[in-house]
């Protein structure tokens, strides 16, 4: 993505309400805000135009972060249909200044995002299928740009559910390859902004250790991980399916590991040095 300087602006001053987010040199502009403040969210303006809309909160089953993404020509009177939903706590919404967006592009745009956040995997994604909508060049290379300014502002308004997990890894740093390795079972990964991603085809180990019983949550992560199917059995191991991200390297390591382990110990570049080593130079 290219840099870019956003204006943010907290209409009450308060981070958790009401508040938009605009880029310079862009037609587009965001607003967000709780659920808990629906009319005051939808008595500003903004709200009676057409863009792109995500509501966001807890998939009651599972207790996963839980999105729905959708598209209209008039945010504010498609949201109200929504309020018999009860998951969500939260929207942020797109529009363009311009009054430019039609029933095309917001259908392109919602296709867009919807596959995004199937792929991404961080959140269960609530909408039965997305329209999609074919459009000529010129209108489709538009809308990427738009697209690209949506996922910039995303994540500063709170919402990373549409982040690739192996996209995370964006200075030097992060891309350098770390490696740990217990009883001939080896894992890599990188560190990451939100933390740690271990790489798919990293193995761990397959039964848990008799110490982890004193820090269940060792167990019940690697449990989860394998109901999600992130971690699948294979040949006496278990093997990573794909990228999973951790919050810190020592949560990856106790994965790996099968119990509680120190990552700035575990974790090691190339030449074999630590994590904990390379981060103190």
């Amino acid at each position: 993505m290219s840099s870019a300087t956003i204006k943010l602006f907290l209409v009450y001053g308060d981070p958790t309400r009401l508040r938009t987010a605009e880029l310079s040199n862009w037609t587009g502009k965001a607003v967000a805000g709780p659920r808990s403040e629906f009319d005051g969210v939808f008595s500003r303006e903004e709200s009676g135009g057409a863009g792109v809309y995500f509501l966001t909160g807890s998939d009651p089953e599972s207790g996963k972060p839980a999105i729905y993404i959708g598209e209209t020509e008039s945010i504010r009177d498609r949201i109200k249909v929504h309020l018999e939903k009860d998951f969500w706590n939260q929207i942020i919404f797109f529009i363009s200044k311009d009054e430019n967006l039609t029933k095309a592009h917001i259908r392109f745009l919602e296709g867009k995002l919807i596959d995004q956040a199937q792929k991404s995997g961080r959140a269960v994604v609530t909408n039965g299928q997305s329209s999609g909508a074919r459009l000529p060049e010129s209108d489709r290379a538009d809308m990427e740009v738009f697209l690209e300014k949506i996922n910039q502002l995303l994540p500063v308004l709170g919402v990373e559910l549409l982040v690739p997990i192996a996209a995370k890894a964006v200075t030097e740093s992060e891309h350098k390859k770390l490696f740990t390795e217990i009883k001939g079972i080896k894992a890599e990964g990188h560190l990451a902004p939100n933390g740690f991603v271990v790489l798919k085809g990293s193995q761990a180990i397959l039964t848990d250790r008799a110490s982890s019983q004193k820090r269940p949550w060792v167990i019940n992560m690697r449990q989860r991980l394998k109901d999600e199917g992130v971690l699948e059995t294979k040949d006496g191991t278990l093997i990573f399916i794909r990228d999973a991200e951790f919050t810190s390297p020592s949560s990856a390591a106790a994965v790996i590991h099968g119990g509680q382990v120190n990552g700035l110990i575990a974790w090691k570049d190339k030449n074999g040095k630590t994590l904990k080593d390379i981060e103190s130079l």
